[in-house]
């Protein structure tokens, strides 16, 4: 295989689905995919129990207890748990288009990670989507949006954008490539050799931060925004709070300041 594609997910069932069918239509199925679930109940496991023998790639679920927002612990048990050398990481919250993980392995280079971005979708639009409609990709074309209620906006470039075009918004876009949890992949060793995500690290900026000690490492990134391509679908965030940003923001200091590279809680902790 040449890729592991890794989501997170939580008790979202019903936008899992459809994020996973919308992996069954690749242009590249050479992969695999590994849920990361941070602690859903039952019903998660027995969706992905009935969706596995509907899919041509591998599906691994990598599960664990609930106890509040710990993703950054569930994707570094998923980083174990991968079986290639190259890891694109995801939420189960972002449908991908149909050539997002043939895209990020074209532009994959060695001392390098990639920074993609997503299309934020209104919530009546993430419930009006269907399988059909992710099958057969109507869920990125603009004009489709547009007639299921998306207002026009230069935003929507983003969606339309192909060939050198595309590169050519990645080139101006004022956007830094950062390591975006939602969109972004790297090589495993370089992963692993700075210790994965930091466990201490709850909702606000874990996947900055990683890529932060990346950068440490002394790699450099690529943007691809406008051509790894995902539409996020909306939800409530219950799980953000200020306490937890402030822990964070300091957390991102000391790695700036100290030029951190291997965080002391991470894969080696669990």
């Amino acid at each position: 295989m040449k890729a592991s594609v890794i989501m997170s997910t939580y008790n979202s069932e019903e936008w899992l689905e459809k994020v996973i069918w919308g992996f069954s239509v690749q242009t590249e199925l050479n992969f695999e995919i590994i849920i990361a679930d941070d602690g859903s109940k039952p019903k998660t496991k027995e969706l992905l129990d009935t969706l596995r023998p509907q899919l041509s790639m591998p599906l691994i679920h990598v599960w664990q207890e609930d106890n509040g927002f710990q993703k950054s612990q569930i994707l570094n048990k998923a980083i174990v748990a991968s079986n290639t050398d190259y890891l694109i990481f995801t939420d189960g919250d972002c449908i991908p288009r149909k050539d997002f993980v043939e895209t990020h392995l074209h532009y994959r280079e060695r001392g390098y990670f990639l920074s993609g971005g997503y299309f934020m979708l209104p919530m009546n639009i993430s419930q009006a989507i269907t399988k059909n409609h992710i099958l057969h990709q109507n869920c990125f074309d603009v004009k489709w949006l547009v007639g299921r209620g998306l207002k026009k906006s230069f935003k929507n470039t983003k969606l339309s954008a192909t060939g050198l075009w595309a590169k050519f918004l990645n080139f101006i876009t004022p956007t830094k490539a950062t390591w975006n949890g939602h969109n972004a992949s790297g090589w495993k060793d370089d992963l692993v050799a700075i210790n994965g995500f930091n466990q201490e690290m709850q909702y606000g900026g874990q996947d900055r931060e990683l890529g932060e000690r990346l950068f440490n490492k002394g790699l450099k990134s690529k943007q691809i925004r406008y051509s790894a391509i995902v539409v996020h679908l909306d939800h409530a965030r219950g799980y953000v709070n200020e306490a937890t940003w402030k822990k964070n923001f300091a957390i991102r200091e000391n790695t700036r300041k100290n030029k951190v590279i291997r965080t002391p809680i991470g894969i080696d902790s669990n």
